[in-house]
């Protein structure tokens, strides 16, 4: 982690809904998931938080060696979003401590807010969370 990983930091990522984003696309083997609206999915929709969050970050990490994973999420999904639309995710870094990260985080489609909550990510080494799941699959065999 670099010296300006820092709470403060902002990121705003925005995003075209397509319709593989939408709710039958989240569980296409789900007939009940296939037969609901076509919106964007909650599912879909913390993804794209996520995402928005390491977008944030990777500048302050040393990615690709160092990355970060996602352990927490508590978000709100106010409002459906049609696909077409675009979506804006606001992101704030609000707290390092140690390799936990802490942000608060907000998306609107350019008529309402859709989401709006805290999310938690933590600092990893890939090379060595890549061998612990080796380890992992290797017990399982």
């Amino acid at each position: 982690m670099k010296e300006t990983l820092q709470p403060g930091i902002r990121y705003e990522h925005k995003f075209i809904i397509p319709n593989t984003k939408t709710v039958p696309a989240l569980y296409p083997e789900s007939e009940e998931f296939v037969a609901m609206p076509e919106v964007f999915a909650t599912g879909f929709l913390v993804g794209f938080l996520e995402w928005s969050c390491i977008k944030a970050i990777n500048p302050h990490l040393d990615w690709p060696e160092e990355q970060t994973v996602g352990i927490h999420i508590d978000v709100s999904h106010e409002a459906a979003t049609p696909p077409g639309f675009e979506v804006t995710a606001t992101v704030e870094l609000i707290a390092v401590e140690g390799k936990k990260l802490v942000f608060t985080v907000e998306a609107h489609d350019g008529v309402d807010r859709i989401a709006k909550g805290r999310h938690e990510r933590f600092v990893i080494n890939k090379a060595k969370f890549d061998a612990r799941l080796d380890t992992k699959k290797d017990k399982a065999k």
